[in-house]
């Protein structure tokens, strides 16, 4: 007889890989259809995973893209869940969100102060 093959809920693995700070968080990703098993839309939590599978998903600003390389036994620390996989995702530079330029947007507390302290300079 063949051994049978590991198997782990994929709500469960994305949580003690530490991509989630729940379960439910992870669950209702899963559930929402925003994860991908093998490029296949999952909307199950309960679906399984085994090592070998690629997971796709949406994390903060950057989709994550990563193969699972061992399925863990507990929620360890980090370095403990980032052996469970091997991230495939390219690197992206941050951008920053809100960038500001010389002069444009509303000033700050310290540019208000300057600003009043000129106005006041002018007055007299």
């Amino acid at each position: 007889m063949s051994e049978a093959v590991a198997k782990i809920r994929i709500d469960k693995w994305l949580w003690q890989a530490r991509f989630f700070k729940t379960r439910t968080l992870a669950a209702k990703q899963v559930g929402a259809g925003h994860v991908r098993l093998n490029g296949q839309k999952v909307y199950k939590p309960a679906q399984n995973v085994s090592t070998g599978d690629v997971l796709t998903f949406a994390q903060e600003s950057q989709i994550r893209q990563v193969r699972i390389e061992n399925l863990g036994e507990r929620r360890g620390p980090a370095p403990e869940a980032q052996g469970l996989y091997h991230d495939m995702t390219e690197w992206q530079e941050k951008v920053p969100h809100n960038p500001r330029y010389e002069g444009k947007g509303r000033p700050d507390k310290k540019e208000r102060r300057a600003l009043d302290l000129s106005r006041q300079r002018d007055t007299y």
